[in-house]
């Protein structure tokens, strides 16, 4: 079974005292097709983590300051909506508070007016785990700590750059994204156990193809990848390097495939 809980503090984060409390993986880059499939990635990786784990943590999923909500999926909530949620330690503003005149014996009654809002002096915490009665034979046991950094689960998405561009530093960007975009697909395989195979194809046909072939940019010919060289075609002259050495020629793989597979000279 899932349980999420919800806790509203005034000093801290809460965790568990009986069970261990870890954090949800966070901060990795991943795919940018996983956007539009967030929400089978997250079940994956939150089942994945609890494999890894044994059923047998408690997780630490958002934790986050009120009186610093930046950024915020939604509005904070206000005063009169924690008092409603059984904070107590939040009271309403002092002209809220005065005392109702009586007039002809009868009390009169205010409008209904909202608190104003602004920081609140409340800790917000959101714990999730997954349990069975063999690995969680105890009721939950919790405690206040003085914690009070923030933490939530971020994945990240990067859009590589598709405009035009000449210059060196470009080149190198461009020649690196194939590396990025597989470093990408083994972050979503070891967080979800997806197979990576999977993943590559998927994302080859959102352009982040991760043997070059398939990137939104251009990336090295097959034959620069073949011999480790940048910046120059076959049979084209490589300049001198800076220790002053004869210009070299770089191989045509080509003719290096034929003189490989040619029959020996009787």
């Amino acid at each position: 079974q899932e349980l999420f809980v919800y806790m509203l503090t005034k000093d801290g984060r809460v965790e568990t005292t009986n069970y261990r409390t870890t954090k949800i993986p966070t901060g990795q880059d991943i795919p940018l097709y996983v956007k539009e499939e967030f929400g089978d990635f997250y079940k994956a990786m939150f089942s994945q983590q609890v494999k890894k784990d044994g059923m047998h943590a408690v997780y630490l999923e958002y934790a986050w300051n009120m009186n610093n909500c930046d950024p915020c999926a939604a509005d904070p909530l206000s005063k009169e909506e924690l008092r409603e949620l059984g904070v107590f330690w939040v009271q309403p503003p002092p002209e809220l508070q005065k005392p109702v005149p009586f007039r002809n014996g009868r009390r009169i009654m205010p409008p209904r007016r909202p608190w104003p809002g602004g920081a609140q002096p409340v800790f917000v915490t959101r714990l999730h785990l997954r349990y069975n009665a063999a690995n969680f034979p105890e009721d939950l046991k919790f405690q206040e700590t003085k914690d009070r950094s923030n933490f939530q689960g971020r994945y990240v998405l990067r859009h590589p750059w598709k405009g035009e561009s000449s210059c060196e530093a470009a080149t190198r960007y461009r020649q690196g994204l194939p590396k990025k975009f597989d470093k990408q697909a083994q972050n979503l395989a070891h967080l979800t156990g997806w197979d990576i195979t999977n993943i590559r194809t998927k994302m080859a046909a959102n352009g982040q193809g991760v043997d070059g072939g398939d990137s939104p940019v251009n990336p090295l010919p097959w034959y620069q990848q073949l011999w480790g060289q940048q910046n120059t075609a076959p049979g084209n002259t490589l300049n001198p390097n800076p220790g002053g050495q004869p210009p070299t020629q770089l191989p045509n793989p080509m003719e290096w495939f034929q003189q490989l597979w040619a029959p020996p000279a009787k």
